[in-house]
């Protein structure tokens, strides 16, 4: 009886090391495919993630406090040493954009190009982007709200050293703003909308 006791016991210990030594072996595996296993052939100096966590982070609050609404931002836009800037494709811009509005291209921004559009450092700079306004036109087609280009803009000017940023806040009708809009789709040019323009009269 004893025997067979410690037969079972040794037989229940060999079956212990080895789903121990099974399960070992799947957590290696799967921190493997997770973890390349020399990550030092791929690191790219000029590829820094964490650096821009950091930047998004810190930016957090400060965007919030330099978000406006429309009349802020028309306000804002007649003041000297001020630009809008639209980081849309060159074929939206073409096609309808904020009256006034400069253009660089979000893919183009370097340091070099960003200086030959925004006249100093000190500049103040106005954006906007798709997810500001309600049109049915395929140049103002929305993005995915996480996606949104405002966000990548401001956190790239910021970090391009420009930081008198201000963003357009609200989602406005283009039919329906006090915003003027030029480009080859619009239908009506620096218009306003006979609601939106009754309303404004009677408000004086």
């Amino acid at each position: 009886m004893k025997i067979l006791l410690l037969i079972s016991l040794a037989f229940m210990t060999c079956l212990g090391i080895f789903s121990m030594l099974s399960f070992t072996n799947k957590e290696v595996v799967t921190q493997t495919n997770i973890l390349p296993l020399n990550t030092e052939s791929i690191n790219n100096a000029s590829v820094d993630y964490n650096s821009f966590k950091k930047l998004t982070n810190d930016l957090e609050l400060y965007r919030i406090s330099r978000r406006v609404g429309v009349e802020g931002f028309l306000a804002k836009s007649k003041d000297a040493n001020t630009i809008i800037l639209d980081t849309r494709s060159a074929e939206a811009y073409k096609q309808i954009h904020v009256k006034g509005a400069v253009h660089l291209n979000f893919s183009d921004f370097t340091k070099d190009k960003l200086a030959q559009v925004i006249p100093s450092q000190d500049t103040r700079i106005l954006i906007y982007c798709n997810n500001n306004f309600r049109s049915p036109s395929f140049a103002l087609a929305l993005k995915a709200p996480a996606l949104a280009l405002n966000i990548p803009t401001f956190i790239n000017l910021y970090g391009y050293g420009y930081e008198d940023i201000y963003e357009l806040g609200p989602s406005l009708p283009v039919d329906g703003t006090i915003l003027e809009f030029e480009g080859e789709d619009i239908q009506i040019v620096n218009a306003i909308s006979p609601l939106l323009l009754k309303d404004l009269q009677a408000a004086k």
